[in-house]
């Protein structure tokens, strides 16, 4: 909890304000002028620079009271309203006053620091809110939207926005187009104390009645933060609110002299500073700005209900000094945002601005020097008589002036006020209760339009604010705080303010506490002053004080001494009537208290009560009970039919036809006819208004009465106390039980919520096993497709080795050729053996080609039992394959071509050795010649013969390779099979039959590898 420090205040009484020199101006009926007529010189014991009032010189002459008063943005210039809607503006710096509008209504709430410096925002009494210009004097525009009174404007750091707040909600402006951008709307349990901005800043700060404060964005109207309750142990009820120019520190007050400073930084209250025990209840705050303090403000000026505003430092809890007094008590007050100027509304209606340098001087002088130079006495010393300074620690004390200066002082005073002030409810030379009077009898009732002004005069009402105040401000009386259900009214805002004036005659005088029928008595005067509740509390104490008096000498019971003086009358008046009462059991109880106690308001209509009134409050009081028997008597033919108690009743609770003129003339005759003897005017005393300051004391009651039912309304209330505390008690233990309960139930759905997350966990990790396998059955699907890929390609690879050897053997054996015809015919042998080669090229590429087809078939054969799973992409591997061979064999043929042109020039190089060589082994030709044809018939023998093996063996391989593709076809069932094994078979007989015996082992060799082909797609598809 914060640390709470009380304020330094010296233990003797506050110094009377001695004789300065301060200035007094009085506007009167001029529109411009000087402020002061002379350079002002505040002194510093009090630091007023002028005293500002209003005092009309019109036939009635009365003083204007100023009610608001606000600074402009430069701080020199500010601008004030009276209860008649004039507005002025003071240009201090130079020395000039302004009209500048007339509204004809009371302002409420003023606001000077708009974007544009000459316009000006005013709320009035008709709960709507104004912009006028002060240099063309026009209206800019008119804003309406509250229900009740607006009692501050608060106007943003740029004057673009303003928030105008009521007692029930808060309304946020663009001062660009005057139009209502948001409205904070409350329950009318809470209700709002002030919402405003923060300086320098974009947040906005609303404050409610039940100490809640909340700061919002203004742009968005995002909470930002809530600041937490106040302690309890110290119980304020905050109702005003001041912030520094930085906008860090928060102070609030209440009724307490207790003050809160909340850090809104670290939203916390950091520490209460205790006010001296003179204050009880705090009425405006407000911080001293400073320029030097970068808007870390330390002076905070604190008004208390004795109308004394106290400036002291926050951070030592000193008092700096004061302004104001008992006798001339401070309203409201504004200081300039430069800290140079205090303008203060005081209590009597007047102006008062103040130097903040004068004010200050005392303590912001330097310290005293070290040397002290003794002197001796002079000759004429100072009396004991003579002024005298006194010291006092933490604070500069001011010399004290003696009783007598003072006794003196104070009487001047009183009869200057009594000089200025012309109460405006006092009866003027044209306003005499004759006239009146005169006037009433002849049209019988006052006109409409001064009806009111009428009655404040002939009431005399004196308009304490300020006692009206602290009877306000005590809050509702414990005997009304159930109003509503006695009591329905479907006007909220009526029964608010029935609820506060009787709340307040009831602290007045302790015996309207428990006057039972008091509801019913102030009804019509609050329905009808239910806009200025000062002047209807004031009408209806003077009512009671004048027109009641000896009601409560009988309290409890109705007033039998006024009954009684009612029936005398009626006795002397209509006898008849009175037997007849009396022989019906009717009392006085019945046919006089209902008229009484509802000062007529159920038997007579809104105009009829009102002319009645008229008559009522310009005669003696003894004129209402002769209305009483006047309308008895008016109504005696209806009253002489009745005969049971209940049409009694009835009766007089009820409108009935009667003219009221007639009531009113028959009162008067009664007024003139009646003896002295019993005439109610011998026993009531004479028409006494209010006093004005304080209401006189009101204890004309038989008072062990009154207490013994105040004791008895507090035992009541005690018992209720209890029974509520224990209905709390009951309903805490419920409360706990309930708690516990559901701290059960929702351990229990607390468990079947963890259950659930883990099954959904589980699920969740069943479908990422799920997606693994799926992932792991697509990597081995890749695998898969890679391994065969790997393996056709390896395959692929071998059958290329193995073409490569095939090709180098043919090489080798050309070169052999080639070598062994050389000799012979190179050229024919050549041409025959490339004839052979082409021949044998050919046929190897028929025989792999049918070979191919063979495997193809056999492939086809296998593969059938999985084509559902592999036909896509065995169809894809074997046109990959037959593309591959295609390449191959062009590539080949390409080689081939290549490599035979390389041969054509090395036998054409050989060709011309053997040339050169051919001279030279030509002998030796001619004698090999012999040799060579013996050699060469004995090869073509041998070659014969390798002819003819070769052609059994081609025979024989060409009848098993028919076998086999019949065999393959048959069981394939294709067609197209067959057509190619006829075309190729045709072929097989134009093939050359002398090159079967050189290439027989090549043969040998390309079965052997087609056999081991054949065997290779078997396990592949297995």
């Amino acid at each position: 909890m914060p640390g709470s420090d009380r304020v330094g205040y010296p233990p003797s009484q506050r110094w009377s304000r001695a004789a300065t020199s301060m200035q007094s101006t009085d506007l009167g009926n001029k529109e411009s002028g000087k402020i002061w007529h002379r350079k002002p010189s505040p002194a510093t014991r009090d630091g007023i620079i002028v005293n500002i009032i209003h005092n009309t010189s019109d036939y009635h002459p009365k003083v204007l009271r100023f009610l608001n008063v606000a600074f402009d943005g430069s701080g020199d210039c500010l601008i004030a309203g009276d209860h008649q809607g004039n507005i002025y503006t003071f240009e201090l710096p130079g020395n000039r006053f302004n009209l500048v509008q007339r509204t004809a209504q009371a302002c409420t709430a003023l606001a000077f620091s708009l974007r544009r410096k000459s316009e000006f925002l005013v709320a009035l009494a008709d709960y709507s809110v104004k912009c006028f210009d002060t240099v063309t004097k026009e209206l800019v525009s008119w804003m309406r939207g509250h229900e009740s009174s607006v009692s501050s404007i608060s106007v943003h750091a740029s004057g673009r926005y303003a928030i105008t707040t009521s007692s029930d909600t808060a309304q946020l402006w663009d001062l660009d187009t005057f139009q209502r951008k948001r409205k904070l709307n409350i329950r009318q349990s809470v209700g709002i104390q002030k919402v405003f901005f923060l300086p320098l800043s974009n947040t906005i700060l609303s404050c409610f009645k039940d100490n809640s404060i909340f700061a919002w964005e203004c742009d968005t109207l995002f909470c930002k933060y809530q600041l937490p309750a106040p302690p309890e142990s110290s119980s304020v009820s905050y109702k005003v609110f001041a912030v520094t120019r930085d906008g860090r520190i928060l102070a609030a007050g209440g009724k307490s002299n207790h003050l809160h400073l909340w850090c809104l930084e670290a939203t916390q209250l950091f520490r209460i500073i205790q006010m001296p025990t003179k204050v009880r209840a705090v009425r405006h705050l407000e911080f001293l700005p400073d320029s030097f303090d970068a808007g870390s403000n330390q002076v905070l000026g604190v008004l208390s209900q004795d109308g004394i505003m106290r400036f002291v430092n926050i951070q030592t809890c000193k008092l700096l000094f004061e302004i104001g007094s008992l006798d001339e008590g401070i309203s409201s007050s504004v200081i300039s945002p430069h800290g140079r100027y205090i303008a203060s509304v005081m209590e009597n209606g007047s102006l008062n601005i103040y130097s903040v340098q004068a004010l200050m001087q005392e303590i912001n002088k330097p310290p005293p020097p070290l040397v002290k130079v003794i002197e001796d006495l002079p000759k004429n010393t100072l009396n004991s008589n003579d002024l005298k300074m006194k010291m006092m620690s933490g604070r500069i004390q001011r010399p004290a002036k003696s009783r007598e200066s003072k006794i003196q002082t104070r009487i001047l005073k009183q009869d200057l006020t009594g000089n200025l002030e012309n109460k405006e409810n006092e009866l003027s030379e044209g306003l005499n209760k004759k006239r009146l009077q005169i006037l009433l009898k002849s049209y019988g009732e006052y006109p409409t339009k001064y009806r009111m002004f009428i009655w404040r005069s002939l009431l005399q009402l004196p308009e304490n604010h300020t006692a009206f105040s602290s009877l306000v401000d005590k809050g509702t009386h414990v005997a009304h705080l159930s109003l509503q259900k006695k009591y329905p009214i479907k006007s909220r805002k009526l029964l608010r303010v029935l609820q506060r004036t009787l709340s307040a005659l009831a602290h007045w005088s302790s015996v309207l506490s428990d006057t039972p029928y008091l509801p019913l008595l102030a009804f019509p005067f609050v329905k009808l002053f239910q806009n200025n509740q000062l002047i209807c509390f004031e009408v209806v104490a003077t009512l009671i004080i004048n027109w009641c008096q000896h009601w409560f000498e009988y309290f409890p019971n109705p007033p039998i001494n006024i009954l009684s003086m009612i029936e005398n009358v009626l006795a002397f008046h209509d006898k008849e009537l009175l037997q007849h009462f009396i022989d019906r059991d009717v009392t006085s109880q019945l046919y006089a208290w209902p008229l009484l106690e509802t000062v007529f308001s159920e038997v007579l209509t809104r105009e009829e009560w009102l002319r009645l009134f008229d008559n009522v409050f310009s005669n003696h009081p003894s004129f209402l009970l002769m209305t009483v028997v006047a309308y008895n008597t008016c109504c005696r033919a209806p009253l002489l039919n009745c005969t049971l108690k209940d049409d009694f009743e009835y009766f007089f609770h009820h409108r009935n036809n009667l003219d009221i003129n007639v009531v009113i003339r028959e009162a008067y005759r009664l007024m003139e006819t009646t003896p002295a003897s019993i005439h109610p005017s011998s026993v009531l005393d004479a028409f006494v208004a209010l006093t004005k300051g304080q209401y006189p004391v009101f204890n004309q009651y038989p008072k062990f009465i009154v207490d013994y039912q105040t004791q008895e309304r507090e035992r009541r209330n005690d018992e209720l106390d209890f029974l509520r505390e224990r209905q709390t008690v009951e309903n805490m233990q419920a409360e706990v039980e309930q708690r516990a309960e559901d701290e059960a139930w929702y351990k229990r759905q607390e468990l079947l919520r963890r259950a659930e997350e883990t099954r959904r966990e589980m699920l969740l990790q069943e479908e990422k096993m799920l997606q693994q396998k799926q992932r792991l059955a697509a990597v081995k699907r890749e695998l898969k497709i890679k391994e065969i890929n790997l393996q056709d390609a390896s395959r692929r690879h071998l059958l290329k080795l193995q073409q490569d050897r095939r090709e180098m053997e043919l090489r080798r054996l050309e070169d052999e050729i080639e070598r062994k015809d050389l000799t012979r015919n190179q050229e024919a042998v050549t041409k025959e053996i490339r004839e052979d080669a082409d021949a044998h090229r050919r046929k190897v590429a028929l025989e792999e080609h049918v070979f191919q087809k063979l495997l193809e078939t056999s492939q086809t054969q296998s593969t059938e039992t999985q084509k559902v799973i592999k036909e896509n992409l065995a169809k894809a591997e074997q046109a990959c394959l037959n593309a591959d061979w295609q390449i191959q064999a062009l590539h080949k043929q390409k080689c081939d071509d290549r490599q035979r042109s390389e041969g054509y020039q090395e036998a054409a190089s050989l060709l011309r050795k053997n040339r050169r060589k051919e001279i030279e082994v030509l002998n030796s030709v001619v004698q090999e010649e012999a040799k060579k044809w013996k050699e060469a018939e004995e090869k073509e023998f041998h070659l014969q013969s390798e002819k003819k093996a070769a052609a059994l063996s081609d025979a024989s391989r060409k009848w098993f390779l028919q076998q086999e593709i019949s065999a393959a076809l048959e069981h394939a069932g294709n067609p197209l099979h067959e057509v190619f094994l006829n075309r190729k078979t045709t072929g097989w007989g134009s093939m050359e039959q002398d090159l079967l015996k050189k290439v027989r082992n090549l043969r040998q060799r390309l079965t052997a590898q087609a056999q081991n082909r054949c065997q290779t797609p078997h396990l592949l598809t297995t």
